[in-house]
């Protein structure tokens, strides 16, 4: 078997030597060089295609293609959403950067404490924007690596609580602030454990250590950063709330048109496109659930297959755009002169199933008699001057223990015989 490394650019082209696509793996295209089945290097490198892809020679098929499509969207949605959430990350410390700075000018804490928190919050925030911006969190289900994040954060207000306990309250409340944000995407597992990781690290700093943590206002720009402190913390808790509650109302909005969306596609799946009466399948549907209810409530049921009469000439006649108005002003004539609990259903081209629960042959007859007339008087000459439409029907009642089947049989001979017996007329079975 001759070996030959296949260019990148020309992997989608046809070669003298075979067909080549590209491999696909973990739902993208490998920006590799490929090779050939059974070559050294694809034995050594594991990057082959496979026996498929190297005979066939085909692109991805278009579902794949949309599959790949919707990765790449669900992909470069939730960049946009860490983007965002690394954004208000990097507001939150530079606030709290502002405020140190102030209690420094108030000779509460040494510069450095400002220089080390700044340098610690650009370093989380550079790590995670690398990691966001390389596609590590798309790995896991919370892309946002919400327990990561939080204990990460964590471990940074302990430390600088240990370092300036003078300002301790000040590096305690932001907790609040963190724990808000997690709470937005935990879950209970993920919960409990920032619960117990938030116990693991107050129970040693409070009841382990003698360390005075404290809140200064001693002087005027100690009363200003504590103020501000307060101020922009519970501003920033106010925030997640509101946020919170914008995300359940959007949750809510995309809910309800989810389970608009959900009836409209049942509603199309079970309705004839051209008449709007149930199709085919449905209607058989409702014919058996009414037989096994007629049975276990001893409730008679009558059935009625309906028939346009001269259809096939309506529409050599007229043209099949005349023939399918025929059609839908037929059926809106049926619902507009049946009852609620009846039901009407396409079962196929011209041919009509009328269903009417509790109800005797006796009465069934009068029904569709009623019908015939309906439609038979209707005025049809907007169509055409010349034009009349009639039918035909076969209606029987079922009996007791009798099977779907058979009781279609029975009103399809009753159908044969009101055709064969003239047209526009009813007949039983």
């Amino acid at each position: 078997m001759a070996v030959r490394e296949i260019p990148r650019e020309c992997r989608w082209n046809q070669s003298t030597s075979g067909l080549y696509q590209p491999l696909r793996a973990n739902g993208r295209y490998q920006n590799e060089r490929l090779f050939l089945v059974g070559s050294p290097r694809a034995k050594s490198t594991g990057r082959t295609m496979g026996p498929t892809a190297a005979l066939s020679g085909t692109l991805p098929d278009p579902q794949t293609r949309a599959e790949d499509a919707r990765t790449l969207a669900v992909r470069g949605r939730r960049m946009r959403q860490r983007r965002h959430m690394l954004d208000l990350i990097a507001a939150s410390f530079m606030i709290d950067a502002a405020i140190l700075l102030i209690y420094v000018q108030a000779g509460t804490i040494p510069s450095m404490v400002v220089v080390a928190f700044a340098v610690s919050g650009a370093l989380v925030g550079g790590i995670l924007f690398a990691l966001s911006e390389s596609g590590f969190n798309d790995r896991f289900s919370d892309h946002y690596l919400t327990v990561p994040i939080a204990i990460t954060t964590l471990a940074l207000i302990i430390a600088f609580t240990v370092w300036a306990p003078q300002i301790g309250a000040f590096f305690l409340f932001e907790l609040f602030v963190v724990f808000g944000f997690a709470s937005l995407r935990a879950d209970r597992r993920q919960a409990l454990i920032l619960w117990s990781a938030l116990l693991c690290a107050l129970v040693p700093l409070f009841l382990l250590t003698d360390l005075p943590i404290g809140m200064p206002h001693d002087n005027s720009l100690e009363r200003l950063a504590t103020l501000l402190a307060l101020v922009l913390t519970v501003g920033r808790c106010t925030f997640i709330g509101v946020f919170s509650k914008a995300l359940r109302d959007s949750l809510y909005k995309r809910g309800v048109q989810l389970r608009e969306a959900y009836q409209r596609i049942e509603e199309l799946a079970e309705l004839d496109e051209l008449t709007g009466a149930y199709n085919r399948r449905c209607i058989m549907r409702h014919l058996d659930n009414e037989i096994e209810r007629a049975a276990r409530h001893c409730e008679s049921l009558s059935l009625a297959l309906i028939d346009l009469d001269w259809f096939k000439r309506i529409n050599d006649t007229f043209g099949h755009p005349i023939g399918d108005e025929v059609l839908r002003t037929f059926a809106i004539t049926i619902f507009a002169n049946i009852r609620s609990f009846d039901r009407f259903g396409r079962y196929g081209g011209e041919e009509f199933l009328l269903l009417l629960p509790n109800t005797s042959d006796d009465e069934a007859r009068l029904i569709l008699d009623r019908l015939r007339m309906i439609v038979a008087d209707l005025d049809w000459s907007a169509f055409s001057p010349s034009m009349m439409v009639t039918l035909s029907a076969g209606v029987t009642t079922m009996t007791l223990q009798e099977s779907t089947e058979a009781v279609l049989a029975r009103a399809d001979r009753a159908l044969y015989e009101a055709k064969h017996g003239g047209r526009n007329r009813i007949s039983c079975a």
